[in-house]
């Protein structure tokens, strides 16, 4: 068995806001496998500035990976601990490996064709005329619930906007959620939650900065708008250390980002986890390539969950993986009439 891996540098449409600046490219790298003529693929996606395995020596180690592949999954796991975004390349590259189909990881009624994910539509921070935009492109194509990011313009700005949106769409026709990425200072946190629950929102991520864990279990208790913590799992490597932050924080959602939690095993630690404390979960990408996205949207789609999913983000890029995987109707499909186009 041997293992290679190739750089990708996915360039934006046209830049991207987040609290933590704008993105015009991202950087991802495709791991190969390959053993007596078959072949693996996964990807490796780190988001700089928020990944925690966001560190010099990074593909240092991901040659490092390449060079012992030999050894497993198992105990490549084990050595990665840090480097969740090469933990769930391994996986991918490996369950791929396994399947006749380079790209049908978990075969299902998904990867048949017959059967969707509903997501919700993503929102991009701007100025006011740029995400009203976006906000109505979003409905225009049959979204119901629509994901915004907040925190980067004034905060009476946003909450006109989220004004106009109810004026014309009510919770029972739109479902709202907001993403603070941790833009809400822990002294502001509760007032601005109180003020943006008038608004019907379904729940607002991270809204303080994550690591304040007193604060953000004592907002959770109070707050009249459901939290969903996202950043404050980036990081927490130990099952033991997982569960003492659910029953600590108690927050009403988690968000798992198999890039930044360490594949589908570090995922499903933290659905336990969740699972045991009550509290419910949606799976997001982390901006992968197509690549990435098909993997988590067909290991999601097996966990059979009802809420809309955070896989929208495939169209982002100009120089994207061609892929079956189409958004319609607010909802991500596998296009069987459609080719992959994989040329590493």
């Amino acid at each position: 068995m041997i293992a290679r891996y190739h750089k990708h540098i996915l360039e934006f449409k046209r830049p991207s806001g987040t609290s933590r600046g704008i993105l015009k490219t991202k950087e991802t790298w495709f791991v190969i496998i390959e053993n007596q003529g078959n072949y693996g693929v996964g990807e490796c996606g780190i988001l700089r500035t928020l990944s925690v395995d966001d560190v010099p020596e990074y593909e240092k180690i991901l040659k490092w990976t390449c060079d012992n592949i030999h050894l497993g999954l198992p105990k490549l796991l084990n050595q990665l601990i840090a480097f969740p975004s090469i933990q769930f390349g391994l996986e991918q590259a490996f369950l791929s490996l396994q399947q006749s189909n380079l790209f049908e990881l978990f075969p299902s009624q998904f990867t048949q064709g017959t059967d969707t994910i509903p997501i919700n539509g993503l929102v991009w921070m701007g100025d006011k005329r740029f995400m009203k935009t976006q906000i109505q492109e979003k409905i225009e194509h049959g979204f119901s619930c629509i994901k915004m990011k907040i925190g980067a313009i004034d905060f009476e700005t946003e909450l006109r906007l989220l004004k106009s949106i109810r004026k014309e769409y009510s919770k029972r026709d739109i479902e709202l959620r907001v993403d603070a990425n941790g833009a809400f200072s822990t002294e502001s946190a509760l007032e601005k939650l109180h003020i943006l629950s008038e608004f019907e929102l379904h729940s607002i991520e991270q809204p303080i900065k994550p690591g304040q864990i007193n604060e953000m279990a004592e907002l959770c208790a109070k707050s009249p708008l459901a939290i969903a913590l996202d950043e404050e799992l980036i990081g927490v490597f130990p099952v033991t250390d997982k569960e003492k932050l659910i029953q600590t924080i108690q927050p009403q959602y988690i968000i798992l980002k198999p890039s930044l939690v360490g594949g589908f095993k570090g995922s499903e630690e933290w659905m336990f986890a969740a699972d045991a404390q009550n509290v419910k979960y949606w799976i997001t990408s982390a901006l992968e390539s197509n690549v990435g996205l098909n993997a988590i949207s067909q290991w999601t789609y097996t966990l059979n969950s009802k809420l809309p999913q955070g896989l929208g983000t495939g169209s982002l890029y100009t120089n994207n993986i061609d892929s079956p995987l189409e958004v319609e109707n607010g909802a991500l499909q596998y296009n069987k009439n459609l080719s992959w186009n994989f040329n590493y």
